[in-house]
Order: C-alpha cells, then sequence, then structure tokens
C-alpha cells in the first residue's frame, strides 16, 4: 500500500473514533465539570454529539470545495493540526462550554472526510473507484471499533486521557502526511471557491442539477438514516430485548464493525467484480431490508450476536453509490461531491436518533398499545426499501462518466 493511501485511511480512521472516543467517558466527565446528576450529564451529551453532527453536516461542503481550489493537502494536513490542539483543549476544560467549544470544532476538523473520498478519487480510474472507496468505508469501520474501545480502556487513567492519547496521534498523522502526501489538484482541475456551492443546500442542489446525481443522493440519504439505527438505539434494545450488560453490547458493536471493515475493505471487490456497482447496490439494500427485519423480530440475545455481523454484509452500499456519483461529475468537482456526502451522512446523525429513540420510547413504554423493542429496525427497513425503489427508477446516463462538470 502506498505511503499517502495509508495516510488518508488513518485519516479517515481518527475521524471516525472522534465520534466514538469520548462516549465511555463522557457520563463522568461532564459530571465532573458540572457537579451535576447523571441525569442533566446526559441531556448535555445529547448537545455534545449533536452539535459534532451539526458541524459535519455544515462544513463537509466548504471543506471539500477549499480542498477543490486549494488542494488536498493542505486542507488535510491544517484539519489534522487543528484536531490535536482541540482535544488537548478538551483534556485540561475545566467547564461545559469549553468543551461544548472543543466538540464543535472536532465536529469542523472531522469534516475531512470528504477531502479524503476526493484524494482517493484523484487517484483512482473510474473503474477502480468504488473499490477504494471501501477502503475509506473500511477505515471508518475500524474507528468505529477503535474509538469507544480506545476510550474505555483509558478510562482507567481518568477521564482525559482518551483526549490526550487522540491528540497524540492526530499530531503523529499530521507529521506522517507532510512526508508522503502528495498533492493531486492540478491547475486543470482547480475549481474556483464559492460560497453558493459550498454550504450544504448549494452544494446539493448544484450537483442534483447533474443527470442522475439527484436520486442517487435521495438513496444515499436514505441509506444513512436506516443505518444510523445501530449507535441511535442498539444499546438500550440490546438492554430491553436481551438483558444485555455494556461488555456485551460493546463486543456485538465490535462484531459489527469489524466486519464491516472486511467488506468494505475487501469482500467489496468481488461483489464488484461479480455484479458490478448497480447490481451491488441492489444485493446491498435487499440483504439489508431483510436483516432490519430479522433483527426487529429476533428474541435470542445469541441470535442477535450471529446477525450482528452478518447485518454489515450489506455496507456494500456506500462505496458502489459513491463509485456511480463520481463517475457523473467533473474531475474539478470530486471534492464538492464528497464534501455533500459528508453533509448528507451528518445530517442523518442529526435526524436519526430523534426518528429512532421516539420509535423504540413508543414501543417499549408501559402504555404501548403493541410491545415491540425492534420497531426502530422496522422502520430502517421501511427506508431502505424506499431506497431501493427511488434506485430502480434510476437510469444511469451512458455518457456521463468523467464528461460532467
Amino acid at each position: 500500500m502506498r505511503p499517502a493511501v495509508l495516510f488518508i485511511l488513518v485519516t479517515v480512521t481518527l475521524d471516525s473514533m472522534g465520534i466514538g472516543l469520548i462516549i465511555p467517558v463522557m457520563p463522568d466527565l461532564i459530571q465532573e465539570v458540572q457537579g451535576t446528576g447523571l441525569s442533566k450529564a446526559a441531556l448535555w451529551g445529547g448537545v455534545l454529539s449533536t452539535s459534532f453532527a451539526v458541524m459535519q453536516f455544515l462544513f463537509g461542503p466548504i471543506i471539500g470545495g477549499l480542498s477543490d481550489r486549494y488542494g488536498r493537502r493542505p486542507v488535510l494536513l491544517v484539519s489534522l493540526v487543528v484536531m490535536a490542539l482541540d482535544y488537548l483543549v478538551m483534556a485540561v476544560a475545566g467547564s461545559i462550554f469549553l468543551l461544548l467549544a472543543g466538540r464543535i470544532v472536532g465536529g469542523i476538523t472531522a469534516a475531512t472526510q470528504s477531502t479524503a473520498n476526493a484524494y482517493m478519487a484523484d487517484i483512482s480510474g473510474p473503474e477502480d473507484r468504488a473499490a477504494n472507496f471501501g477502503l475509506i468505508g473500511a477505515a471508518f469501520g475500524i474507528g468505529f471499533v477503535l474509538g469507544p474501545l480506545l476510550g474505555g480502556l483509558l478510562a482507567e487513567y481518568g477521564t482525559r486521557a482518551p483526549f490526550y492519547a487522540a491528540a497524540v496521534l492526530a499530531a503523529l498523522n499530521a507529521v506522517f502526511g507532510y512526508f508522503v502526501l502528495r498533492e493531486t489538484v492540478t491547475d486543470a482541475i482547480r475549481r474556483p471557491f464559492r460560497w453558493s456551492r459550498a454550504n450544504p443546500l448549494g452544494s446539493v442542489r448544484q450537483l442534483s442539477s447533474l443527470p442522475g446525481v439527484g436520486p442517487l443522493l435521495a438513496v444515499y440519504f436514505l441509506y444513512q438514516v436506516a443505518f444510523m439505527v445501530y449507535p441511535a438505539v442498539w444499546s438500550f434494545f440490546g438492554k430491553e430485548r436481551f438483558g444485555w450488560d455494556p461488555a456485551t453490547i460493546g463486543l456485538s458493536l465490535a462484531l459489527f464493525g469489524v466486519m464491516m471493515a472486511i467488506v468494505q475493505g475487501g469482500l467489496i471487490r468481488w461483489v464488484l467484480r461479480l455484479l458490478g456497482e448497480r447490481g451491488t447496490v441492489l444485493y446491498g439494500h435487499v440483504f439489508d431490508i431483510a436483516a432490519f427485519l430479522a433483527l426487529a423480530f429476533v428474541t435470542s440475545g445469541t441470535v442477535a450476536l450471529i446477525l450482528t455481523p452478518l447485518a454489515a454484509l450489506a455496507a456494500v452500499i456506500t462505496p458502489a453509490l459513491q463509485g456511480i456519483m463520481s463517475k457523473a461529475v467533473g474531475q474539478d468537482a470530486q471534492g464538492e461531491l464528497q464534501g455533500a456526502l459528508t453533509s448528507a451522512t451528518a445530517l442523518a446523525m442529526i435526524l436519526s436518533p430523534m426518528m429512532m429513540t421516539s420509535v423504540f420510547a413508543s414501543f417499549t413504554a408501559d402504555a404501548a398499545p403493541l410491545y415491540l423493542p425492534g420497531a426502530p429496525f422496522i422502520l430502517s427497513a421501511v427506508l431502505m426499501a424506499l431506497g431501493l425503489i427511488v434506485f430502480l427508477g434510476f437510469k444511469p446516463a451512458a455518457d456521463t462518466v468523467e464528461k460532467a462538470g
């Protein structure tokens, strides 16, 4: 593997880790700085998580657009340096508002996944992009596993230890990138930065005007909302349905993350060769609908643990969709595309938890007309079915590859 590609994958892993790294220490940390009980700490925890996702939503297109104008290298390196400094600030924060400021800055710096995807598009041929986007997905999956795991292990050394460790990792990766990352944006593909296209709505509107991209953005967003059922309600679902303790819940999420990394890092190449990009998206939707429905009605914790990693076999959808859309936009708009996708993911992270937890509460309350802890997974299956219908109606234009923009 080329050193520059390794740097990109480590960067995405760090972005992903930033989401889950503080989860294990968050209750104790907020109580520590606020001096409040657990219920109020939970409310502040929701504010911190939402602020992180909102910043990713707002800044994904901005950072992607900046990388189209000024290059991938400076955007990635500056973001890593700021990320390291941000973790240091959070490590010494003595007030909830400083923690909130840290999460806001952290959400901005973690929006560089759009630039990482754009870099991967720059160095890949059209036929290889979907598979290489799978490597990005695998790195995200690894971060999804390592974040909570590392945060939980380091919590033994205090609530601030995970932040110091994350600061060191970000700084070391910045140094590594300084020496190995070459610039891929040339004058031939450099695009002026415009605020009208750098905001989430402007970016989506611009990209939706390209042939066939609008429906695919809708499919991508529906998938992300459905997928967020796992971080939104999995711990509550496991405890309510099977009586799982935190260790078992952590194990199940680790199994899912590891399998997702295997699927997107390796298995997807075989699936793409066998089914093609369109067939891969179709397979992923059908498999995910079946997996969500199975999880909705399973009553055995052992069976659920078996189903959890199997559900990750549908993780081929994202890189295949990215591959199709990347071919439909010009080489000078790869950063803009990936920024729009980052915003779509962040918007799903904002909306989905509210939807999924509300459905879970409605079907597990004492006055619930029907007791069904797995109801959120039925909602996810419905969203996937809607996405499948939209995708079946999508007909790719034969002349969009590398010509649009």
